[in-house]
């Protein structure tokens, strides 16, 4: 059945509103007169300063360096002066320490950093480090740290490279734009991938709402005489979560708890797997990516190649600012996008779009008593009771909710956009995971 449909059980068909920005090609940002760099962009311990206040830097040059194996450096992404270190809003809500680069215009670049690719063939130790050393984690928005992912352990056999083009959240498009025009570093990129995890089975999983992209790859894949399969997938959401994106492509089930390689795959994003080629044939490290600017509230739609640390200010400034009826601005989609309380927070390694909402589609419609209609379990792709779930946490009962499953849960936020009841599902889900991991430390 799953070879027929390509989906997964549950999910739900959010308006795509990818028609803004799916046909406009990647422009240059402009190069911002300050970045702010947080030394936290990524999943694990947070990095460690290795500059001072004062210090001169140029474009590549490491800032920080990893604490530990789950941990990731950050580069500077303009030349120029180290004016501050300290705290400084973040895109995930909290604050983080941050760099903070003053520009001296002339954008001049670490030597190290190659302008042609050197394309010769290395050894899996030697692509393993530059990977790690260009600190690349998930461009996707999981930010795990890439090199950790592609070491799984010798118990476990990886025979399966799905590399994810689906990008299943409504709006953004900085994924399809890549796949059109940065293909054959896409698959040059999946042949280093390959070859550190020795596997022989190599997927590209993209929804069928972007026939070019398929029929591009293909055509490059062909062209290329590589093994590679392009899969086109059904369109829903969350079609691209790790999980679910295996079983469409392979009809493999990840264990309840478990992990990608416990059913011999690895997931890597398009975004990602692009940044792999540039760490590993330019040595140049994660000081760019490119960002969606969209939504009915700011006033040019843009694919942009954005500098790391670039307030998001600066990004709707080139997109001719905001509407008059302008009312939230989201890091992310609309469906697992978090909303910002000020626009001085920076572009970081996990920003895929900026989404600008008008008041009235920012506007929370009342909550009311749930129903029991049973539609957020019939959609949840994890197989949960989000309605269930939801109870635990709303009446302090969070010892029960960990065998219910929270943990599983992916907050793709499928519950709370078919609640007729307009509950607020995953955020009290979001809630009862942020309490649990405080009373475990």
């Amino acid at each position: 059945m799953w070879l027929k449909k390509r989906t997964f059980s549950g999910g739900v068909h959010p308006p795509d509103e990818k028609k803004w920005t799916s046909q406009l090609a990647i422009e240059a940002a402009p190069i911002p007169e300050t970045v702010i760099i947080p030394l936290q962009q990524h999943i694990g311990k947070p990095s460690k300063p290795i500059v001072a206040v004062g210090d001169t830097v140029k474009t590549g040059d490491p800032l920080s360096a990893a604490d530990g194996f789950v941990s990731l450096p950050v580069h500077a992404s303009i030349s120029g002066t180290v004016k501050k270190i300290e705290l400084r809003p973040h895109p995930l809500g909290t604050k983080a320490l941050s760099v903070v680069i003053e520009s001296d215009g002339e954008n001049a670049w670490n030597p190290e950093i190659l302008t042609e690719p050197d394309e010769a063939e290395l050894d899996k130790a030697i692509i393993l480090q530059r990977i790690s050393a260009a600190g690349i984690a998930g461009a996707g928005g999981a930010t795990f740290p890439t090199h950790v992912k592609l070491s799984p352990p010798p118990s476990k056999t990886i025979d399966t490279f799905i590399v994810n083009g689906v990008e299943c959240e409504p709006y953004l498009t900085a994924d399809h734009r890549l796949m059109l025009e940065a293909g054959q570093k896409l698959l040059k990129g999946m042949k280093l991938v390959q070859q550190v995890l020795g596997c022989d089975k190599c997927y590209i999983g993209i929804e069928k709402n972007k026939p070019d992209a398929i029929r591009h790859l293909r055509d490059l894949i062909k062209k290329n005489n590589l093994n590679y399969e392009v899969v086109a997938l059904a369109l829903k959401y969350p079609q691209g979560a790790e999980k679910q994106l295996i079983y469409a492509a392979t009809g493999r089930k990840v264990p309840r708890g478990g992990l990608p390689m416990d059913c011999g795959c690895v997931v890597q994003n398009v975004g990602t797997v692009v940044q792999i080629y540039d760490a590993v044939y330019l040595k140049k490290p994660v000081i760019e990516r490119v960002v969606t600017v969209t939504g009915r509230g700011v006033n040019s739609q843009k694919n942009l190649m954005v500098r790391l640390g670039t307030p998001m200010q600066n990004l709707i400034d080139f997109c001719d600012g905001l509407t008059e009826d302008a009312g939230k601005v989201l890091n992310g989609g609309p469906m697992m996008g978090i909303a910002q309380y000020t626009l001085e927070v920076p572009v970081i390694k996990g920003t895929s779009g900026v989404l600008v909402l008008t008041e009235k589609e920012a506007s929370l419609s009342e909550e009311s008593p749930c129903i029991r209609c049973g539609r957020c379990v019939e959609v949840c792709p994890m197989n949960l009771m989000p309605n269930f779930l939801g109870s635990l946490v709303e009446y302090d009962k969070l010892d029960q909710t960990r065998k219910a499953g929270i943990m599983d849960c992916i907050e793709c936020g499928s519950c709370s956009f078919i609640c007729p009841a307009n509950r607020y599902l995953v955020q009290y889900i979001r809630q009862g995971k942020f309490h649990l991991r405080q009373m475990q430390k």
